[in-house]
């Protein structure tokens, strides 16, 4: 294990307290869970957990949304980001997983890419959390924002940020790391203002430290002014 990410990976364990409640929680289903994964693209988790409140007493399988339409599927979404988008794709989705999986959701990341509207972040999301199968690790914004500040990718592409986390992680960290990565993003390490003072990360992380020199190089300009 790489030594930046085992200091990374032990303080961002001692910091937070991974609870789902603060996370996709409105779910009882794998098939579930990949709904609200797919939900979750361009909205929050807040607002994904309140919209399958209703979403799922309606449509608790594969089979009802099935028998539904993406015109009325969008009546239960329109509060996230590309509702409609996303409505087609569990209409969809759903009828690739009756016909072809006997309305059961596969367990490896190279079938459920396959299903409409999912990509390696919303298979792992539903690999880590419901089957505890680490296959790969799950990269949103946060995660993608992070590990590039930090200085554990050199990338911006997540599929290549998945890559290079993997070889510095150990692999039973996979499926935790993302929550990890997420709690820190919301709480200190902001897309905008990012509160670097107060990061417990700030002596390790590459931005920070880049930020700091050129700091000090402008002090010691205007003291030689």
């Amino acid at each position: 294990m790489n030594k930046l990410a085992n200091v990374v990976l032990e303080r961002l364990l001692e910091h937070y307290d991974i609870k789902k409640k603060e996370f996709l929680n409105n779910y009882s289903t794998p098939f579930q869970l990949l709904v609200a994964a797919l939900l979750s693209a361009q909205s929050t988790d807040k607002q994904v957990n309140t919209v399958t409140n209703q979403l799922f007493k309606r449509y608790p399988d594969p089979q009802s949304f099935a028998q539904s339409s993406p015109e009325e599927i969008e009546q239960y979404i329109k509060s996230v980001g590309l509702y409609k988008t996303k409505a087609r794709n569990i209409h969809n989705l759903s009828k690739v997983l009756l016909s072809e999986y006997n309305s059961s959701v596969p367990k490896t990341i190279s079938e459920l890419i396959k299903l409409p509207g999912i990509g390696r972040k919303t298979a792992n999301v539903v690999l880590n959390d419901w089957f505890q199968i680490n296959e790969g690790i799950a990269v949103d914004t946060h995660v993608q924002r992070i590990s590039y500040r930090i200085g554990l990718t050199k990338h911006t592409n997540p599929e290549k940020i998945e890559k290079d986390l993997m070889l510095l992680f150990p692999k039973n960290s996979w499926g935790i790391l993302t929550r990890l990565f997420i709690s820190h993003g919301r709480e200190i390490c902001l897309a905008r203002n990012p509160k670097c003072d107060n990061c417990f990360l700030s002596d390790i992380c590459k931005k920070n430290i880049i930020r700091k020199n050129k700091s000090s190089k402008r002090e010691k300009n205007n003291i030689t002014k």
